[in-house]
């Protein structure tokens, strides 16, 4: 991460002034983080990043995006330890929130059975968004767009506003030919009519797995399914992702990935030399 960013974490962390770690004396200790729990770890580089700043060689013992069973040491920790209490909580909270983004991406992709690609949506944390797209990737996830300029998405309340078919003609008119047009779809009609109008991929938006393949027969039937990517989003889990993935889409998209992914139960522990 850039060292303006990593200083900007630091001292959020640290405050004005830090009386708990300056309660240790400055002695040489060695620590590990453990992970408490079965997990794709990730977060990993961020950790020994933070550890770095604070002047502490860190050695990780895994690879990011590597599952790491319970009771695991992932990562090595030396030097000062006041350094290593300073450096503690941050460094675990990267690697907690990364990891169960990580470990729930590899649930989904698991359960989709390789059929389609599991991605991420921009349901992320302000500030934040670029380690959990990350996490997500390494989970054998797909990060989508990382901002509005990765891709022209026409959406429920642009259709609203100028109707689909003006939508389209202005984002093929204004948009360069480098960006996809993505068209969100509540039925079946507005799907043909994304087809018909060029987008290149089209979202089915909360719809049942059942519609959406009655969706996609139709479009095979008018020879438009080949044309576009499509992909289904909106009240998808790892429930019913099986289904989405049989209903003969490309793309499965889960805000819950960033939503609903719990922090993994990690832990340092220290040790004196």
């Amino acid at each position: 991460m850039l060292t303006s960013e990593l200083e900007r974490f630091v001292a959020e962390d640290l405050g004005e002034w830090d009386d708990s770690s300056s309660l240790v004396p400055e002695i040489e200790a060695k620590a590990v983080i453990i992970a408490n729990e079965d997990c794709i770890i990730s977060g990993l580089a961020e950790a020994q990043e933070i550890f770095a700043y604070f002047g502490l060689l860190a050695a990780p013992l895994y690879d990011d995006g590597e599952f790491v069973p319970a009771k695991a040491q992932v990562i090595s920790v030396r030097g000062s330890a006041r350094a290593v209490l300073q450096a503690e909580r941050l460094a675990l909270n990267f690697m907690a929130r990364m990891s169960g983004i990580s470990t729930l991406t590899r649930e989904c992709v698991l359960s989709a059975g390789g059929q389609v690609r599991i991605a991420a949506t921009r349901k992320t944390t302000p500030g934040f968004r670029v380690f959990e797209k990350k996490a997500v990737f390494l989970g054998g996830g797909d990060t989508h767009r990382f901002n509005l300029s990765d891709a022209v998405l026409i959406k429920d309340n642009h259709i609203k506003i100028l109707g689909l078919e003006q939508c389209l003609h202005r984002a093929k008119e204004r948009a360069s030919f480098t960006k996809k047009i993505e068209v969100e779809v509540e039925s079946l009609d507005d799907m043909i009519k994304a087809a018909k109008g060029g987008a290149d991929i089209i979202m089915f938006d909360n719809m049942a797995p059942e519609e959406i393949a009655r969706g996609v027969e139709l479009l095979m039937e008018k020879g438009l399914r080949d044309r576009m990517l499509l992909e289904a989003s909106g009240g998808i889990t790892l429930d019913n992702i099986r289904e989405y993935a049989a209903s003969g889409v490309d793309v499965i998209s889960l805000g819950a990935l960033t939503r609903n992914a719990r922090w993994i139960d990690l832990s340092l522990e220290i040790d004196l030399y």
